[in-house]
C-alpha cells in the first residue's frame, strides 16, 4: 500500500512518534461524559485536589438538551479554567424513531444522522454551540463532519471552531483515519480496543491528535488499559488520554434527574486520571503533558 501513502502492516516495531501538540506536549488529559455545569465544577474541584492537569472535557448528551443558561455557564467556567469543552452534536438515529437502529444487525446506524431533517437539526446544534462560545463539537457522522468543514471554511462557523470525531465514528485503520483528517477532523477518537501496533500505524498516516480511551465505558468495551499509558503516549503522540469509567451506568441522555450520579462519576474519572498519570510518571518520567491554557486548546469564549 506504499503507493497509497499508507503503512503496509500494523507497526509492530512500535516507532516513537515525533509529533507533538502545539505547545510541545506529547499528551493531554481528557475527562469524558462531563454532562453539564455541575459535572464540570466537580471535575475542576477534583482536578485541583488531586493535581490532575485536565485540559479537555467532553459530553455525550448533546447541545440540544442543555439550556442557554447551562451552555453559557459551562462556557464561562471552562474559559476561566483554560480548558476545552467538546459538546456532542446530536440528534442521532438511535434516539429517533429508527427501527433499524434498534435491531441486532442494524445498531451500526444508531450514531448516524438519519435524514436531512435530522442533519439540519444537528447543524443547528453546532451553530447554537458556537453562538454560546463553545469552540469544539463532537461529531459521529461522516456527512456532518463534511458539512462542518464546509461551514467553517465559508465563515459560517468561527475559524477556531474544532471538530472532534466520536468513538462511534470508528477510525479502526489508517486509511479511515486519514479520510476523517481530510474531512476536517481536528482530533480523532479511535476505537477503544486498538492494539499498540494498530495505533502506531494510524499515527503514521495522520498528523492530528488521537483520542484514546485508557479506560473505556462498558458499552464500548470496558477496557482498563492504565498500564499501557506510557507506551500509548510514546507511539500515538500527540494524544488525548481519555479516562472513561468501567462499571458505571450509561447515563445518556443525562439531566438534572441524574445529576448526583453524573457528578459522582465525573469525580471518579478524575481520580482514575490521577492513578493513570502516576503510572505514566513511574514508567515514562520523561513524558511531557499540557497544562490548562495550552496553545491549540478549543477554549470557549465567554458569550
Amino acid at each position: 500500500m506504499d503507493h497509497a501513502g499508507l503503512p503496509g502492516t500494523d507497526a509492530y516495531d512500535l516507532p516513537a512518534s515525533a509529533l507533538r501538540f502545539a505547545d510541545g506536549a506529547e499528551y493531554r488529559v481528557e475527562i469524558p461524559s462531563v454532562e453539564g455545569p455541575a459535572c464540570l465544577d466537580a471535575v475542576l474541584e477534583a482536578a485541583r485536589e488531586l493535581e490532575v492537569p485536565v485540559t479537555r472535557v467532553s459530553q455525550g448528551t448533546g447541545v440540544g438538551l442543555m439550556t442557554d443558561a447551562e451552555l453559557d455557564r459551562m462556557a464561562a467556567t471552562a474559559a476561566t479554567a483554560g480548558i476545552e469543552v467538546s459538546l456532542f452534536a446530536r440528534p442521532c438515529a438511535g434516539w429517533d424513531t429508527s427501527a433499524m437502529a434498534r435491531s441486532s444487525a442494524g445498531s451500526v446506524l444508531a450514531p448516524t444522522t438519519r435524514g436531512q431533517d435530522q442533519l439540519a437539526a444537528v447543524v443547528d446544534e453546532i451553530v447554537r454551540a458556537a453562538e454560546h462560545g463553545i469552540r469544539s463539537v463532537l461529531i459521529a457522522d461522516i456527512g456532518v463532519l463534511d458539512v462542518f468543514r464546509r461551514l467553517r471554511a465559508a465563515g459560517d462557523l468561527p475559524a477556531d471552531m474544532q471538530a472532534k470525531t466520536s468513538v462511534m465514528l470508528p477510525a479502526s485503520n489508517a486509511a479511515t483515519a486519514r479520510v476523517l483528517e481530510d474531512l476536517g477532523a481536528n482530533t480523532i477518537n479511535v476505537p477503544t480496543d486498538l492494539t499498540l501496533p494498530q495505533l502506531a500505524a494510524i499515527r503514521a498516516a495522520v498528523d492530528v491528535p488521537l483520542d484514546v480511551y485508557v479506560e473505556a465505558p462498558d458499552n464500548v468495551g470496558g477496557f482498563v488499559r492504565h498500564y499501557e499509558i506510557a507506551r500509548i503516549v510514546e507511539v500515538a503522540a500527540p494524544v488525548h488520554v481519555k479516562f472513561g469509567l468501567r462499571n458505571a451506568p450509561d447515563v445518556y441522555p443525562a439531566g438534572t434527574h441524574l445529576e448526583a450520579t453524573t457528578v459522582a462519576l465525573s469525580r471518579e474519572r478524575v481520580r482514575r486520571a490521577r492513578l493513570g498519570l502516576d503510572l505514566l510518571a513511574r514508567h515514562r518520567p520523561s513524558s511531557v503533558g499540557s497544562r490548562p491554557g495550552a496553545t491549540g486548546l478549543a477554549i470557549p469564549t465567554i458569550p
